[in-house]
């Protein structure tokens, strides 16, 4: 059984979620601020958090901070706001997916199966499987990534969309061609979802993102892991 904070500041929002999840089988921690969230997930074994982002004490932009400092597990953020700014400034902070208010519950539902099957199985790669590019290494079995002998922290879909990217190197993949295959499903057409996450696996593997060794981009056409001493 896997166990899902909910944070809102409206307890009518948590419980219409929480009969929702509880249906499905999920545990449901409730939550209404995001300093609660933060003690919560210290003291209890999370697999996704839904966190609004207008709340009273710690907001959830600032409690993502926060969340991502010690934590990998998905997050999805909820809230009224719907404006492209808005998306970005949430997945720049570290969440991995976005749905506004008023929302349709079983598409709620469906994001978090999704995201939930990207953190339990981090990839379809058979244990064992090492890829190694120049001074980037990718561990699949250990759910690992270092960079000149360096571990690399990433998110689930961040890890996602490189393991793909470098399972395929050399190959150049639309942002669409890289959506429906790290989310397993139709692209929704909201390309920063997946720019925001390229920009972040770059700064962190990177030396120098603006230069990068490792993950380019072909104008026009998408993206593409350099096929530079790999083996």
């Amino acid at each position: 059984m896997y166990n899902i904070l909910v944070v809102d500041d409206e307890k009518e929002i948590v419980e219409a979620i929480k009969i929702y999840l509880e249906d499905e089988g999920y545990n449901v921690f409730p939550c209404y601020d995001g300093q609660e969230a933060l003690k919560l997930l210290k003291n209890n074994k999370i697999h996704l958090i839904l966190i609004d982002i207008m709340m009273p004490n710690l907001d959830g932009i600032n409690a993502t901070r926060q969340i991502r400092k010690i934590s990998s597990v998905p997050i999805i953020m909820i809230s009224a706001k719907s404006q492209d700014t808005d998306k970005i400034m949430g997945l720049n902070v570290g969440a991995d997916d976005y749905v506004t208010k008023p929302f349709n519950p079983l598409e709620l539902v469906a994001r978090v199966k999704s995201n939930l099957r990207r953190y339990v199985k981090l990839g379809n790669i058979s244990e064992g499987n090492n890829i190694v590019i120049d001074g980037l290494e990718i561990n699949d079995s250990k759910k690992e990534v270092r960079v000149d002998g360096e571990s690399i922290k990433l998110t689930p879909i961040e890890y996602n969309i490189l393991l793909f990217l470098a399972e395929n190197k050399g190959r150049v993949f639309s942002i669409e061609q890289i959506y429906e295959n790290v989310w397993k499903e139709p692209f929704d057409g909201y390309e920063k979802k997946v720019v925001v996450h390229i920009s972040h696996i770059r700064d962190k593997i990177e030396i120098n993102p603006k230069e990068p060794k490792y993950l380019k981009i072909v104008w026009g056409l998408g993206y593409k892991i350099e096929d530079i001493g790999s083996k």
